[in-house]
């Protein structure tokens, strides 16, 4: 064998064992099994809106991980109740859940603010305040003490004020009307005389069409079309004084999130902050074109609330909010962020969206 010939071979071996060497921890991380992870929600399967945003946000995170996770999603009662979503990461039940804070108002007072706070931050101003002001950080801290890290990973925009079987003409109409009305708004309708009901999504149809219930909000036309409140009521009342923003939220487990690497954790970033965003330009247009069907399609009257509704019902959201922040300290520090937040965005949404709007 030549010269020329060995010193050939050699190098090219050692090129081969050099291309093995970079190649192997590749090769040992694709060969490991994918992390397999449980989301239980708060919706029917499939709910038009946060049923379906559930599911994009299951594939994303694995399409970003790179298959390294994988997330099986179940409707609400396929594994626990709609309401039993937090309770199930906290145990280990599950690892994920995709929801509303606006149903832990028993755990923490404060928590509906995550979702919607009354008369309070447009979809827009929420986001600023989670990632600019301050209210990621308190949210961190407040699901820490269960054990338990929040992201923001869907938004339905805002509300609508709800469903009637006739028209609210003043005050006096919500004294004794049972509505169903989680959260912070619930608190303001007790306080106007009504009987605020909490129930899952999957329920409020059939309470309506039996007469537990009166009267109900959810969300907006999009997805309250899909859950058929229009087949039982036909006054659609405007605008949600007491759900101006609706976010969800994604529930991830800290034990799972701790032992996660950095690249994992920023797959379920990404993810999360691109359903936000996908989720609320979706709402924006459904709503739209649904708002047209119930009228012209389904004979649904779209009403304005009465203005003394309005007017003492922004009394008492004021009243609410005082003894929210005197539940305990951390309340306190949530309120208070969430009202500067408030009182810093006002003026330049008055100045540029208000304006505008009017304007156009």
């Amino acid at each position: 064998m030549t010269t020329d010939r060995r010193t050939f071979l050699k190098t090219a071996a050692a090129g081969i064992a050099g291309v093995g060497a970079l190649a192997a921890p590749h090769v040992a991380r694709a060969e490991k099994a994918p992390l397999e992870l449980k989301m239980v929600t708060s919706w029917p399967k499939n709910l038009p809106g946060p049923g379906v945003s559930a599911e994009r946000l299951a594939k994303d995170i694995a399409t970003l991980s790179g298959g390294r996770l994988r997330v099986k999603v179940y409707a609400a009662g396929e594994l626990v109740g709609a309401l039993a979503v937090f309770d199930a990461v906290q145990a280990g039940t599950a690892e994920m859940a995709h929801t509303a804070s606006l149903f832990w108002g028993g755990k923490m007072p404060a928590a509906a603010l995550f979702t919607a706070g009354p008369y309070g931050l447009t979809p827009l101003e929420h986001r600023a305040w989670l990632e600019q002001g301050g209210g990621q950080k308190l949210w961190d801290e407040l699901y820490g003490q269960f054990g338990i890290k929040p992201f923001m990973c869907g938004n339905t925009g805002p509300s609508m004020g709800g469903w009637f079987r006739k028209p609210i003409t003043s005050l006096d109409d919500l004294k004794g009307l049972k509505m169903r009305m989680p959260g912070l708004g619930g608190e303001i309708l007790r306080r106007l005389g009504g009987t605020p009901v909490s129930l899952p999504p999957g329920e409020i149809q059939q309470a309506l069409s039996s007469g537990a219930i009166d009267a109900t909000e959810f969300l907006g036309p999009f997805s309250d079309m899909a859950l058929g409140f229009y087949k039982v009521v036909k006054v659609y009342h405007y605008p949600a004084f007491h759900e101006p923003n609706g976010a969800g939220e994604l529930l991830v487990s800290r034990k799972v999130w701790d032992k996660l690497d950095e690249e994992l954790k920023r797959a379920i970033e990404v993810a999360c902050s691109a359903e936000a965003a996908r989720s609320l330009a979706e709402h924006t247009w459904r709503n739209a074109e649904a708002l047209k069907v119930l009228k012209e399609k389904h004979g649904v009257q779209v009403l304005p609330y009465p203005e003394d509704v309005l007017k003492a019902a922004r009394k008492v959201a004021d009243e609410v909010l005082a003894d929210l922040a005197q539940k305990d300290a951390l309340s306190g520090k949530i309120v208070k962020s969430w009202l500067a937040a408030r009182d810093n965005l006002d003026p330049w949404s008055d100045v540029s969206l208000q304006s505008f709007l009017a304007a156009r």
